[in-house]
């Protein structure tokens, strides 16, 4: 693919958002964010104890810590459908798995090949070095 995706790259480290910009990090399904970047949400992007899935203040949840990389699928397909819902925001994806949870960017950023080609969801460049 020869499009440059280097305007959709997420920041290393974010610490404030712009009123569009919706934080996407991992999460566990009881929605506790007591650590890595679910921890950041709850305290600086409206993250809510108990919701661990889906939009919340300016972040969204994807459930990473239920078992294996194949049950994350569903929750990343129903984040990239809420995004191209929402034209208007753009979305900042954490790493997310990479941490907490145990997986690596080989694992995770092949279920965000349907978020390629839309133009709101920005990626880590570590998930963008292996999508394109």
């Amino acid at each position: 693919m020869e499009k440059d995706y280097s305007k959709r790259i997420t920041p290393d480290y974010i610490t404030s958002l712009k009123p569009n910009e919706i934080f996407v990090f991992g999460s566990n399904l009881a929605g506790m964010h007591g650590g890595g970047a679910a921890r950041m949400a709850r305290l600086y992007f409206g993250a809510v104890l108990g919701n661990g899935d889906g939009p919340q203040g300016q972040s969204y949840a994807i459930p990473t810590m239920q078992g294996g990389v194949e049950t994350i699928q569903p929750y990343v397909d129903k984040f990239i459908s809420y995004a191209k819902a929402h034209p208007e925001q753009t979305f900042l994806v954490t790493p997310i798995g990479c941490g907490i949870a145990g997986f690596t960017p080989d694992d995770i950023a092949p279920l965000f090949e349907k978020a390629i080609c839309v133009e709101n969801i920005h990626l880590p460049q570590s998930f963008w070095e292996i999508l394109v």
